[in-house]
């Protein structure tokens, strides 16, 4: 299928939902969505975005300030994942309860103020990550017209940047809750302190960078090109004293550099 037959596809898919609460998270899969939605189906649309401490705390900002750009309404909603003890237990499931929580809370908001459809910005590439979450989705009937439309990453990217998108290469963003090794609980002080950890690489330019908690162990994930900037000695010393002023023992570099979900290999193995 040609590009514009695609683009063309995926329009004709959002023109069937009438009316739609669009789940925005502010990356750049629901901005895509939330845009086509608003540019399709005009005022029939309401983004949502539901903020907690999995949340790093300049995503909310950046939800906000993406939605007032588009001119769509928004909505910010407090999240309740914390406070369901499957979720806090962190099984391999955990994302299963999260979104369905996020879900039922979004179908009776969408029930209660007379939109047809919940929406999110589900893609061909998160099929092939463990996505639990996903069965939740489907479970309850939320609609995912980039998967509808088989737009993978690089497309939803690539589409972004046509339209001017600001956002296009915005670097992935999951929940806090997946820099913690599966079966150790979620409390507020873990969530903080690698959302803490991953703010202060993120204000020393490390895009696309991971702390992931191993306990005393800070296992930090960036980027294989920017490995050499990190290991220059200033740079190196401040993050290391940082990170054990926010909690940390030790602090170690991955070598691998950062991989998306990798928390989730024993359990592909």
């Amino acid at each position: 299928m040609s590009w514009e037959h695609k683009k063309a596809s995926l329009v004709s898919r959002i023109a069937t939902l009438r009316s739609v609460l669009v789940a925005f998270s502010g990356g750049v899969d629901s901005t895509l969505l939330l845009r086509l939605c608003h540019d399709i189906l005009k005022d029939r649309v309401l983004a949502v975005t539901a903020t907690s401490i999995l949340q790093p705390r300049h995503e909310k900002k950046a939800a906000m300030d993406m939605a007032q750009a588009m001119g769509v309404r928004h909505i910010v909603i407090p999240g309740r994942a914390m406070e369901k003890a499957a979720f806090v237990q962190n099984t391999p499931d955990r994302c299963y309860h999260c979104k369905q929580n996020l879900f039922e809370d979004l179908l009776a908001m969408a029930q209660e103020m007379g939109f047809a459809h919940v929406a999110h910005g589900a893609n061909m590439d998160d099929l092939n990550d463990y996505r639990p979450g996903f069965r939740a989705a489907d479970a309850l009937g939320i609609s995912a017209p980039l998967l509808d439309a088989k737009f993978s990453k690089n497309e939803v990217r690539r589409l972004s940047r046509e339209l001017g998108l600001s956002n296009w290469d915005k670097p992935a963003m999951a929940c806090l809750a997946s820099r913690i090794p599966y079966g150790v609980s979620l409390t507020p002080e873990r969530l903080d302190r690698v959302g803490a950890a991953e703010e202060m690489l993120m204000k020393e330019g490390f895009q696309g960078c991971r702390v992931r908690d191993h306990g005393v162990v800070a296992r930090i994930e960036i980027l294989v090109q920017d490995m050499p900037r990190l290991l220059d000695d200033a740079l190196r010393k401040k993050l290391v004293t940082e990170m054990k002023r926010i909690g940390f023992s030790y602090v170690s570099l991955d070598l691998e550099g950062y991989s998306q979900g990798s928390m989730n290999r024993d359990i592909k193995a």
